[in-house]
């Protein structure tokens, strides 16, 4: 229906990632996603079918405004890729005491939202070669990134860990944008991320695991 989002799920957690890991966080996550990543621990919400709440940018400012939490969060699924989000971004904009963080999949084109004042912080995803994905990314978006946001590289591999070096410097990341390094779930070692960064003389970049999934169950929901 015009007008509204499909909502996955709204909940209050803490951020599990990114530059405020640990802090208390609204989350909101949207039905859909433009991806398919091999390692998705999302894709109950982005299958045909996958149940949700309609919502319109009112509703959503008042959720948000009713939990008094100052950190938003808009993950998915593709936040980027529904249908007047720009809407709702400068809504959310026009509230100071907001402060809104998009998780994104590094394939929508960042550019057209760059004009909105007191903009999001972008979370960015780099879809490296495990994840089935690497060849949609869209390389652009490095232009469009400055201090305040992030650039992260779930990896699942040593080769994994090689192409994000590749990109790191190649793309002069460190500096520019926050930069993480997290393990794909269960498939990787911490440890062997560590090894590669210190082997590597990875300065400035930052390992970092999932802490919802170390506090709560790994697949529970609404953490």
């Amino acid at each position: 229906m015009e007008g509204f989002f499909k909502v996955a799920e709204k909940f209050v957690s803490i951020n599990g990632e990114g530059t405020r890991a640990g802090q208390p966080a609204v989350f909101i996550r949207f039905v859909g996603c433009d991806l398919k990543c091999s390692y998705c621990d999302t894709s109950w919400a982005n299958s045909h079918g996958a149940p949700f709440e309609e919502m319109t940018v009112d509703d959503i400012i008042r959720y948000i405004l009713s939990t008094g939490i100052k950190n938003v969060t808009l993950t998915g699924g593709e936040p980027l890729m529904q249908k007047g989000i720009d809407k709702l971004l400068r809504s959310i904009s026009e509230h100071q005491e907001i402060s809104c963080e998009i998780e994104t999949n590094g394939s929508i084109p960042l550019k057209k939202f760059l004009d909105i004042s007191s903009r999001p912080i972008f979370t960015m995803d780099y879809k490296l070669p495990s994840s089935g994905m690497e060849k949609y990314m869209c390389l652009e978006n490095f232009d469009c990134l400055d201090s305040r946001d992030t650039v992260k590289f779930v990896s699942g591999s040593v080769d994994d860990l090689k192409r994000a070096k590749q990109i790191i410097d190649e793309y002069k990341l460190c500096g520019r944008v926050s930069v993480y390094i997290s393990p794909v779930f269960g498939k990787i070692e911490p440890s062997e991320i560590v090894e590669f960064m210190l082997n590597e003389k990875m300065n400035d970049v930052n390992l970092q695991l999932q802490m919802h999934k170390i506090i709560w169950d790994p697949d529970r929901r609404g953490v």
